[in-house]
């Protein structure tokens, strides 16, 4: 499931678009009022996204399921999604209301990576303690040149406290 297809569908809204956008920002502070979904300040639209995210999808899991196509802002290290603009080649594998893991196909253009490196610390001035900080030596590295590759977070925790929290 796409993740702003279905947070739209579910909420019954359409977010308006670009999503870093001003107009967005705003929508989305008045959807988690009109829901009643707490979103402590900094009122980031990564922020928002991922409260509404939790409220309209993953509260909802409960058999196996993939969110995919995760907005770019929410993911600073993934690459863009070939054929969809302003998504990233990202998911998260959720049973019953809890993640799983987390994957996505890594960013390798240097330029976009120190781009999104900049929107980070935007957020991170503004209050936002999970904002990634600029790595520059990283983007260094990305110039010398880093082939396709992806990852996955499966860590043993995950698994080993999934049972207990069924």
């Amino acid at each position: 499931m796409g993740m702003v297809e279905t947070l739209e569908e579910r909420a019954d809204v359409k977010i308006p678009r670009p999503l870093d956008s001003k107009e967005s920002n705003k929508f989305l502070v008045e959807l988690c009022e009109k829901n009643e979904i707490e979103c402590r300040p900094p009122l980031t639209t990564t922020r928002l996204l991922d409260k509404l995210t939790e409220h309209f999808i993953e509260s909802q899991i409960i058999n196996p399921a993939f969110i995919t196509e995760h907005p770019i802002i929410m993911s600073p290290l993934a690459k863009y999604h070939r054929s969809k603009p302003d998504v990233a080649e990202r998911f998260e594998a959720f049973i019953a209301r809890k993640e799983i893991c987390n994957a996505f196909t890594e960013l390798n253009n240097p330029v976009v990576q120190r781009e999104r490196f900049k929107a980070q610390m935007e957020n991170k001035k503004a209050g936002d303690h999970e904002a990634m900080e600029h790595d520059e030596d990283y983007c260094v590295a990305l110039e010398y040149g880093l082939p396709p590759t992806a990852g996955w977070g499966c860590g043993i925790d995950r698994i080993t406290i999934a049972p207990y929290q069924l």
